[in-house]
């Protein structure tokens, strides 16, 4: 099974909020791409979706010149209808919210950024964007017992122990992925490099670093089986 992939559109004209807003989606998604105004970002827009590649989320400020945020929401909703919004703006006013209301945005905040109120909402958007790429099938399966502390939700894409929420990093995450897609299969390290760093030659130390933290995570109760020599396994598995 392919792991699933999330790519953003950031357009922000301000060199600083680019730059910061870039770092923190980067931590959060698989794939950023920058814009530095309303024009170019729907010139991203337009050549992607002839592709047919277009973006999970668009993130943009408001105000920008040659195309302002709401005339570039206006412009890609004529494309995609269902685009997801997140808007981040200097001014938070009641004229910007009356044209947003009926638009598909899913989030607001406002300059300076409190990182952590942003970060919540980013993480928040991630899951919908999975959740809704999701096949049905696997949407309407139930959450899977790892062991007797640890369940994964599949349509959530979320690790849980005892119902509490593990928080995981995107590199511990996409390996976690990768053996839940794979139950009862040992994958090599040469198999994680390929489909998580999609780089067969990177140093094993970088994928063994990024285990060994995902590993503590869930010491308590590992449910990650290391074969010396061959990989990594989760073995016994029950639907719930």
């Amino acid at each position: 099974m392919q792991i699933l992939k999330t790519r953003v559109l950031l357009v922000e004209d301000e060199d600083l909020a680019r730059k910061t807003l870039s770092f923190y989606l980067n931590t959060i998604f698989d794939e950023v791409v920058l814009a530095k105004d309303g024009a170019e970002g729907i010139l991203l827009i337009k050549e992607n979706y002839e592709k047919n590649d277009n973006f999970d989320l668009v993130l943009t400020d408001l105000n920008m010149p040659n195309l302002s945020g709401i005339q570039m929401i206006d412009e890609i909703l004529k494309l995609i209808p269902n685009q997801r919004f997140i808007i981040v703006s200097a001014h938070k006013n009641e004229e910007d919210l009356l044209k947003l209301i009926n638009l598909r945005v899913c989030g607001y905040f406002v300059k300076p950024l409190n990182i952590d109120n942003m970060m919540e909402m980013l993480q928040k958007a991630k899951e919908e964007v999975l959740k809704d790429k999701q096949p049905k099938e696997v949407k309407n399966k139930a959450l899977i017992s790892l062991n007797n502390s640890y369940t994964f939700d599949l349509s959530a894409n979320k690790l849980y122990c005892k119902n509490i929420i593990v928080k995981l990093s995107k590199k511990e995450s996409e390996i976690l992925d990768v053996l839940i897609q794979n139950l009862g299969e040992i994958i090599s390290v040469d198999k994680f490099k390929e489909i998580v760093w999609d780089d067969i030659t990177i140093n094993d130390s970088s994928f063994r670093t990024v285990m060994k933290r995902l590993k503590d995570k869930i010491k308590d109760d590992d449910f990650i089986i290391s074969h010396k020599g061959y990989g990594y396994i989760i073995e016994k598995v029950l639907s719930k």
